[in-house]
């Protein structure tokens, strides 16, 4: 079945099985590889797209179900240059092997959209669907809080400009 989809603000029109998900039309349709494939079971977060402004595991997520929503992958948020989250993800050292991080990032834009002056109990709360087995989570909330206060900082000094 042909299928309306629109990433990254582009309507792609696909042809997908029934039974196909949302990861896998994004990967091996549209080639926005940068969505991972971790565990196919909803548990990993590597697959994290944002769905309409929230994170879903695309693993899991019907492709038909997604059609005419408004998804966003890392590409995406990237697109003109590294994001705010993902610039102060690789200045606090938030990032290790990488392959969590397409994922995370896209759950913490969604909480910094959504919230932006994060508590560190918020950004715990947010990562709770999302595994990294080698930073720790510490770095990766030390970003996410410099990514919040940057961007208050940029508001503050656009307000007064």
């Amino acid at each position: 079945m042909k299928i309306n989809l629109k990433v990254n603000g582009i309507l792609e029109e696909v042809e997908v099985d029934a039974s196909a998900v949302l990861l896998d039309v994004l990967r091996d349709k549209l080639h926005l590889t940068g969505t991972k494939e971790g565990c196919r079971e909803g548990e990993c977060g590597a697959c994290t797209v944002l769905i309409d402004g929230q994170p879903v595991d695309s693993c899991l997520y019907s492709a038909a179900a997604a059609a005419n929503a408004e998804i966003e992958t890392v590409e995406g948020i990237s697109a003109n240059g590294l994001s705010a989250i993902q610039k102060a993800m690789v200045e606090e050292g938030g990032i290790q092997c990488g392959f969590c991080t397409p994922g995370i990032v896209m759950t913490l834009t969604a909480l910094l959209r959504q919230n932006a002056d994060p508590t560190p109990q918020d950004v715990a709360v947010a990562l709770n669907g999302n595994i990294c087995r080698c930073t720790g989570y510490s770095r990766i909330v030390s970003a996410t809080l410099k990514a919040a206060k940057n961007a208050m900082a940029q508001k503050a000094g656009d307000a007064h400009a």
